[in-house]
Formats: C-alpha cells, sequence, structure tokens
C-alpha cells in the first residue's frame, strides 16, 4: 500500500470508473484536473494496493475532512482483504492527525458486503436524510 502519485491517476480513474460504473467521474480530462484543484484533496489521503503485476487493484480516496470519498476494490480482487487494509490504513492516518472519527456515504441496499465490513470494523449507521 502507498500513497497516490500524479502517475497513478489514469489507473485510479480507471478504477473509478470499473467499480462505480455511474459515469458520474466525466471524462478523465475532466476528472483529474477537478480533483487535483479541490481543496480538499490530498494525495497523501489516497491510498492505493497493487498486484503482483502492478495493477491497481484497491484504492481509499478520503478528503481532509475527513470524508471517505471512495473505496474502491477490483470485483476479482475482492474477499482478499484489500479494503478492509484500506479502512485501517484511513482510520490510523486520521487518528494520527487528530480526528475522532470519519464519515462516508454508501448505498444501504446494493451494497450489503460493504456495510457489513464497515460495521464490522466499529463504524455505525447515522441516518443523513433524504
Amino acid at each position: 500500500m502507498r500513497a497516490f502519485q500524479a502517475s497513478d491517476a489514469v489507473a485510479l480513474y480507471d478504477l473509478l470508473e470499473l467499480v462505480f460504473d455511474d459515469g458520474m467521474n466525466g471524462p478523465f480530462d475532466q476528472w483529474w484536473p477537478r480533483l487535483e484543484a479541490d481543496s480538499e484533496f490530498d494525495r497523501e489521503l489516497c491510498f492505493l494496493v497493487f498486484d503482483n503485476e502492478g495493477r491497481l487493484t484497491g484504492a481509499a480516496l478520503s478528503w481532509t475532512s475527513g470524508f471517505l470519498k471512495d473505496l474502491a476494490v477490483r470485483p476479482d480482487s475482492r474477499g482478499k482483504g484489500i479494503a478492509e487494509a484500506l479502512l485501517w490504513h484511513v482510520f490510523a492516518t486520521f487518528a494520527a492527525r487528530g480526528a475522532s472519527h470519519i464519515d462516508l456515504k454508501t448505498n444501504l441496499v446494493d451494497n450489503s458486503a460493504a456495510v457489513r465490513l464497515y460495521l464490522r470494523l466499529g463504524m455505525t449507521e447515522v441516518d443523513w436524510g433524504g
């Protein structure tokens, strides 16, 4: 696991597009400048996991405010503890920065495996309304 570098931008974009498949990021040439310019983006808060072939298999992208924006693991790499390792790293990083908690949003209906993971690691469900 290591922190994001600018040379990882295309691989991160591709992973997010593969995992979320919602088109919300737009094309890479719009996504990357928007992400890089965001005041909450810090390369040191984006953690990446690569497989033995150098392929990006997992990523956790957090905002400086303590919000976990994206947690993504390639479908063919799930069940190997990658998401859990990324989450523990996020927790430790924010704890070292003095944060008492982190926040995230997830789909409770179509994301039951992730919800189980979050709860198992000690996160609590909060109703944000809507």
